[in-house]
């Protein structure tokens, strides 16, 4: 397609004297009104406000009179503006600034190559030159050959030997199926189903050079999980991060799409100079304080946790530093306590049929999230859902053996504070022989033997705990509670497990009275 410069219809307002970024954000105005928003959805695409622009441009620093720049999702262009704009405004002035812009939607090209045009009549004004080029390329598969260390394949891209300065992105946000050629393209970063903003970030680290800046903003899912282990240990061995801003409101960063997604902005850098660089931890509310945000200063140790899989930790607070260290100093964890920690076996629509709002005949408890309460399991609850599923030879594969367990909510609410939600479950209270677990419930056994009562009260009041919460809280962004993560919370030893619980047990303590024994014992461990 050719993406040489049309004129954009702009209506009757004047843009000759708009400053870069203010530019490229009403042409992206101008593009968002002329597409439908499930047209935008396949291509995970939400363009950046320019507040958010000019706060990502910001971070980078000024370094060099020659600059080379890559956006690898260009949109209209906002972000490669405001990162101009900001590199020019700086304490050293380019006099050369070269840009490579990646934009795989073919409608949106004429916008980002307006911008361009007009960032370059900008720049000339000042006596800097600007060369740029647009690339219609799927940026992940025109430059995997390097991301894979093998430099024959591609041999005939222009961009084989390309580093750069400076990386700016928005990344689109969707999820591949493993096998999606550019989940191939990088496979040794790939577990499970991948999300496209992963391989984006960890295409465009390599193509840093050294002492290069890379600033995206990207949901925080990345920080924990399973899914993303390989990117963040692959990720994390090629750059430091050195700034990480957290915004407070799900809905304010990208309000005019109705994007809830929890998203930060990460800077790193491609400096291994320093064992243990310091970094700033970035806070504010929404867009609208973006210009004065709450910052704290931490080690790159407290943040990723090289013990476990290179988990990502946002401390913002003296309470979240103090939370990760008291818990990281504990020695145990599920596996090495002899527990197991599982999914519950049924998703309702493939098992209405077994499925019952009355009591019947061979009929036996069936648990919801809304069953489980902190620290108490109530049912049956007056509810639309069936509370009751039929015990039969074609059922027993959905069922699961009535014993001591503790539960656990695998989902919190979006705005909820609380993070992990457990509760303990007794047998003795159920008098049936098996029981149904919904599948957005985990349960915790034992892998030989039986929970004693004062076991599962005080597993459940540990993972109910405000330090527990908090501490996960720091690596979680999103809202499920995945059982690998949980596998990897550090514990007490089982006897101050038991210690807690009977101290539950015999008070019949309240969730603030048991944040004080659970924190009482953590200190003794």
């Amino acid at each position: 397609m050719d993406i040489s410069i049309v004129k954009i219809k702009k209506g009757k307002q004047d843009y000759s004297n708009r400053k870069l970024p203010k530019y490229a954000e009403e042409i992206g105005l101008l593009y968002s009104d002329s597409k439908k928003s499930e047209d935008k959805k396949p291509l995970g695409q939400y363009l950046t406000p320019e507040p958010v622009a000019n706060f990502m441009a910001e971070m980078l620093t000024p370094k060099t009179e020659h600059l080379k720049i890559l956006d690898p999702g260009a949109g209209t262009g906002i972000l490669s503006c405001a990162a101009i704009q900001s590199l020019v405004e700086g304490k050293i002035k380019p006099n050369r600034i070269e840009l490579v812009a990646y934009e795989v939607d073919k409608t949106i090209l004429p916008y980002l190559a307006e911008s361009l045009e007009y960032a370059k009549q900008w720049l000339a004004k000042k006596n800097i030159k600007f060369t740029y080029e647009i690339r219609s390329d799927d940026f992940i598969l025109d430059n995997s050959s390097r991301s894979n260390g093998n430099l024959d394949l591609f041999e005939n891209k222009k961009n084989r030997e390309e580093k750069y300065d400076y990386i700016i992105c928005n990344p689109p946000y969707f999820k591949l199926h493993k096998n999606d050629s550019r989940a191939k393209a990088v496979s040794h970063i790939v577990h499970g189903q991948p999300n496209i903003y992963a391989l984006f970030m960890f295409v465009a680290a390599t193509l840093l050079r050294d002492k290069g800046e890379m600033v995206f903003i990207v949901p925080r899912s990345f920080t924990s999980g399973q899914y993303f282990r390989l990117f963040r240990e692959k990720f994390f061995a090629l750059v430091n991060p050195s700034l990480i801003h957290i915004f407070e409101s799900r809905k304010d960063t990208f309000n005019r799409d109705n994007v809830l997604q929890e998203n930060i902005i990460l800077k790193a850098s491609k400096d291994k100079s320093k064992k243990n660089p310091r970094l700033i931890l970035s806070y504010s509310k929404n867009t609208s304080d973006l210009s004065s945000p709450i910052q704290t200063s931490v080690t790159l140790s407290e943040v990723i946790d090289g013990n476990n899989s290179e988990v990502l930790r946002l401390p913002l607070t003296f309470r979240d530093k103090d939370a990760i260290k008291k818990i990281k100093k504990l020695k145990y964890s599920l596996s090495k306590l002899g527990m197991k920690i599982s999914t519950g076996p049924i998703v309702p629509f493939r098992s209405k049929d077994y499925l019952e709002k009355n009591e019947k005949r061979d009929a036996v408890p069936f648990l919801w999230m809304q069953n489980v309460k902190p620290m108490t399991v109530k049912w049956p609850l007056k509810i639309r859902k069936p509370q009751y599923v039929i015990y039969s030879d074609k059922s027993t594969n959905l069922l699961i053996t009535n014993r001591n367990y503790v539960i656990l909510r695998r989902f919190s609410a979006k705005e909820e504070k609380r993070r992990v939600t457990s509760s303990p479950y007794l047998a003795n209270d159920f008098p049936y022989e098996k029981i149904g677990l919904e599948n957005h419930l985990n349960y915790i056994y034992k892998i030989e033997g039986e929970f004693s009562k004062e076991e599962v009260f005080g597993l459940s009041a540990i993972l109910n705990s405000s330090l527990v919460n908090t501490f996960f809280r720091t690596s979680n962004g999103h809202t499920q509670v995945n059982a690998s993560e949980l596998r990897d919370v550090p514990l007490p030893s089982l006897d101050n497990i038991k210690n807690i619980g009977l101290e539950v047990i015999n008070k019949q303590l309240t969730e603030e009275q048991i944040d004080k024994v659970v924190e009482k014992v953590v200190n003794m461990e």
